[in-house]
């Protein structure tokens, strides 16, 4: 395994997706020895157009986002490494990354402290000869950031369970009157009080498996179920949840809820002291300005705390802001 220079780094920051990019950024205006490692599978890489950060108000595709980021960043002289953070572990008070590099080659990058923006993945619906909808943008993910868009349209959620009537119910009282949950096959097991939500909100749940789908000009034009009806949508949104990529987070014992989020403090600190979590990687809202203002919080507090032993670091004071 080869170093990368043997230097110990202030801060490893680990995801280059807006959250880690922002962190970085802070970091590197606070003039502290910062290094990025991108995997290159950001999330925000598979926005069309994100409506919901306010200096854009024609919004802003996800891919734009990025690269926007990257350049603020390389402004500073920061380093973003191609490569994949495959190990974590804790050493001599210091935390050590094993890192497979995009050449193919491995490093090891130590450094006093780490920000895991690392992310999440959608898990994909199963749609026939479709394996990657919602990484092509045929399937949305997010209404929080564009339901406005999509506003009195004809909309489907593809999704179960309470999740899926939870993001059906979302849209219905937000955004369209004409919402229909697709359960893809999955019986949809109600109680009293679900019940009442689908009528309410007059939500039209269709239980059977999808047979076959029509694209036409980048875009799914109709579905056709395994009865034989044919259905057609304006918009359709996946609700079928996410897979959290906080193993190696977890491998150090980070506290997480059941589902893989992480759960961190006010200064975006996992359970694990010098460990930071940003980003959709951290349990709650998964919105680009909510991952920035935790990237802050994480930067300002690293900070503040450089030079002090992880092991045993006093509460914030009130002379050190953040």
């Amino acid at each position: 395994m080869q170093d990368v220079g043997n230097e110990t780094l202030d801060c490893l920051v680990v995801g280059g997706g807006p959250a880690g990019l922002t962190a970085a950024l802070y970091l590197a205006r606070f003039r502290r020895r910062v290094v990025v490692v991108d995997a290159g599978a950001p999330r925000a890489a598979w926005i069309p157009k994100s409506h919901n950060i306010p200096l854009f108000a024609a919004g802003i595709p996800g891919p734009e986002i990025l690269e926007r980021a990257r350049a603020a960043v390389r402004r500073y002289g920061v380093a973003i490494l191609p490569g994949e953070v495959t190990q974590l572990r804790r050493t001599g008070g210091l935390f050590a990354a094993g890192i497979a590099r995009e050449d193919g080659t491995r490093c090891e990058i130590r450094a006093e402290r780490v920000v895991l923006a690392t992310g999440s993945v959608d898990v994909e619906p199963a749609l026939p000869d479709l394996p990657d909808a919602v990484r092509r943008g045929l399937v949305r993910y997010c209404p929080i950031c564009d339901g406005f868009e999509s506003r009195d349209r004809r909309i489907a959620v593809i999704g179960h369970g309470a999740r899926g009537l939870g993001e059906a119910a979302f849209i219905a009282r937000s955004y369209a009157e004409d919402v229909t949950l697709l359960t893809l096959g999955q019986p949809l097991r109600l109680d009293a009080r679900q019940q009442e939500i689908v009528a309410r909100h007059r939500i039209r749940v269709i239980e059977q498996p999808v047979a076959a789908l029509e694209q036409r000009d980048g875009m799914i034009a109709a579905i056709r179920m395994g009865d034989g009806a044919e259905h057609r949508f304006d918009v359709l949104y996946s609700a079928l949840g996410l897979t959290y990529r906080s193993g190696l987070a977890v491998a150090l014992g980070a506290a997480h809820d059941p589902s893989g989020a992480l759960i961190t403090d006010a200064h975006a600190q996992t359970s694990v002291p010098g460990l930071y979590a940003a980003g959709d990687i951290v349990r709650g809202l998964d919105q680009i300005v909510v991952g920035m203002a935790h990237a802050a919080a994480a930067a300002t507090h690293v900070h503040n705390r450089c030079g002090l032993p992880t092991e045993d670091e006093p509460e914030a004071a009130d002379a050190h802001p953040g």
